[in-house]
């Protein structure tokens, strides 16, 4: 990247605790995404906060295209960062597809994790055979297609779908990152997203998981949580959230506050 990751992520650590623990966010938002829910953390541990390369906060000159084709990359770059920190144990939080960063971490040095919190994860979205990923494969296309053809459009119509929730603010937010992004950087990450499948390597995480779903979730629908408990190697636990949306750290923060408060605890 020609600078540091660290400088070139945004890595920030806050707080006062003995504890690491790691909010990674997911696509379309960025490490501000986290803020309304920051401050019930920071008096207990030391909370390391960065920005996925694809990010708009991030130097779009910083996004390889030819590296960053699968999720391993972004997994490297997670562990590059625990290790600068020398972070040698801590818990993760991952929204959607840094649910799956996360798990793949997990795999590669479970040592590193105490605990995974997986919020709004799927580990493919695409239906399949006695799998309701949610989505078809022709949907997703179209999707692509919107994006390609007027992101502007696509995002005003896109943003309400996934904050679910009629909170207005969270909206304009969730916009507001997903505008920051590059157009083309977007589309390329969506596919590598969508096409996606780590149904494979779940048995191979040993890590215990909370899986966090909300009640109604336009990306995610809660059959992918069953299917993760199901699957996932280690011990696992589904937590409903009485809200709506595939970001509720936007819609519902000190409902997500709370739940994680006590799931970190446990």
């Amino acid at each position: 990247m020609g600078t540091s990751l660290l400088e070139a992520l945004n890595v920030h650590v806050e707080g006062t605790g003995q504890r690491y623990l790691v909010l990674a966010h997911g696509f379309g938002t960025d490490q501000s995404v986290w803020q309304r829910i920051l401050p019930s953390f920071t008096p207990n541990y030391r909370v390391i906060l960065y920005d996925l390369v694809c990010a708009g906060s991030v130097n779009p000159d910083f996004f390889d295209f030819r590296r960053y084709t699968t999720l391993d990359a972004y997994v490297d770059d997670l562990l590059n960062i625990l290790d600068a920190l020398r972070v040698d144990r801590c818990a993760y939080v991952g929204h959607s597809v840094s649910a799956m960063i996360g798990i793949l971490a997990s795999i590669r040095r479970p040592e590193l994790f105490s605990k995974l919190i997986l919020l709004g994860a799927s580990p493919r979205f695409l239906n399949d055979t006695e799998y309701h990923g949610g989505f078809e494969q022709g949907e997703i296309e179209k999707v692509f297609e919107a994006m390609e053809r007027n992101y502007e459009a696509w995002v005003n119509g896109f943003a309400p779908l996934a904050v679910g929730a009629d909170v207005p603010t969270a909206v304009r937010e969730f916009s507001r990152t997903l505008f920051n992004m590059r157009p083309d950087i977007s589309l390329f990450v969506s596919r590598t997203i969508f096409n996606s499948d780590l149904r494979g390597v779940l048995g191979l995480v040993r890590v215990p998981c909370f899986i966090f779903q909300t009640a109604m979730d336009v990306s995610v629908p809660a059959s992918v949580a069953t299917y993760l408990r199901d699957h996932l190697g280690g011990r696992n636990t589904i937590e409903m959230l009485d809200t709506e949306g595939h970001l509720p750290h936007l819609s519902a923060p000190s409902l997500l506050a709370t739940k994680l408060r006590r799931a970190l605890l446990r």
